[in-house]
């Protein structure tokens, strides 16, 4: 019997939400960690999980199990990291996802300087617009931006990042500047997104905040591709400052409708309960934070 095992293979099934995912992180076969739970239902005399063919479940009592064993290995490996010496040097591998625009804009010399302060850690960074599933997919953290949806993840602030509207000067020339939000029902946009419903947001002018409808030639999930439409004068768009700023600086595009500046974007870092403390993730965090 090993408790401290039983523990760490029950906390994985519950975050990887199947035997077959734990198995596979854990390096084990499926019907072992399925006996390993048996075993461990069996020691306590209580009911930790609800099997389907679907999907497992927590109990209340396994809820509360989950919970306690959480903290509890967490407070061991912060023990053994201690005693092991590793308060000085960080260690180990931090695998993190992060916004493919913002990571090639920022994470490059942030990323450098980071591994050369912890000259022992190995970072695998995963750029990607899409939200991953962190636990799933083995993540440590992950860079988010806009709203977060509710779940069970940690979240840190990390920087504001404001947005801009802007065209090109001959998209204007051509088409007239839009001098109120609702104007843009006239022209061609240029949003970010998947769906054709899409909807920009404008606070200013004594006004709350109100939405407008717009809709154009093209959508596109990645800001480049849109910058580099909307300097060709296909349209005006509504995106990060970091992923416009030096065409606004040398003219190639111009900024719209800056009495209604839009709230802006949240940074953020994203990451499991279990991993909250965990050195190579409070250091990065930390380190953004400072940087950004």
């Amino acid at each position: 019997m090993n408790p401290y095992e039983d523990m760490r293979i029950f906390t994985q099934v519950m975050q990887a939400g199947s035997f077959t995912a734990a198995a596979d992180l854990l390096g084990m076969s499926k019907q072992s960690v399925s006996r390993r739970l048996m075993q461990l239902e069996e020691r306590l005399g209580v009911r930790l999980l609800n099997r389907s063919t679907r999907r497992l479940d927590a109990t209340p009592l396994g809820q509360q199990y989950y919970d306690s064993a959480v903290r509890l290995l967490g407070e061991m490996q912060q023990a053994e990291q201690d005693i092991s010496g590793q308060t000085q040097a960080l260690r180990g591998t931090l695998r993190l996802s992060a916004p493919l625009s913002f990571a090639i804009s920022h994470m490059g010399s942030l990323l450098t300087e980071f591994l050369q302060l912890h000259a022992q850690l190995i970072v695998e960074i995963d750029l990607s617009d899409r939200a991953v599933d962190l636990i799933g997919e083995g993540y440590d953290l992950a860079l988010r931006i806009g709203t977060l949806e509710d779940s069970s993840l940690v979240a840190r602030r990390i920087a504001s990042i404001e947005r801009v509207y802007c065209a090109s000067p001959g998209y204007l020339a051509a088409r007239g500047t839009p001098l109120e939000p609702e104007a843009l029902r006239e022209h061609d946009c240029l949003p970010y997104g998947h769906s054709r419903q899409v909807q920009w947001q404008f606070k200013g002018q004594g006004k709350t905040l109100q939405a407008i409808a717009v809709s154009g030639r093209m959508l596109a999930n990645n800001g480049e591709l849109l910058r580099d439409a909307a300097i060709a004068g296909m349209g005006v768009t509504y995106l990060p400052a970091f992923i416009v700023e030096q065409a606004l600086a040398d003219g190639r595009l111009v900024k719209l409708l800056e009495a209604w500046t839009p709230p802006p974007l949240q940074l953020s870092a994203v990451y499991p309960q279990h991993r909250q403390i965990a050195r190579p993730v409070q250091a990065f965090v930390e380190f953004l934070r400072e940087r950004l």
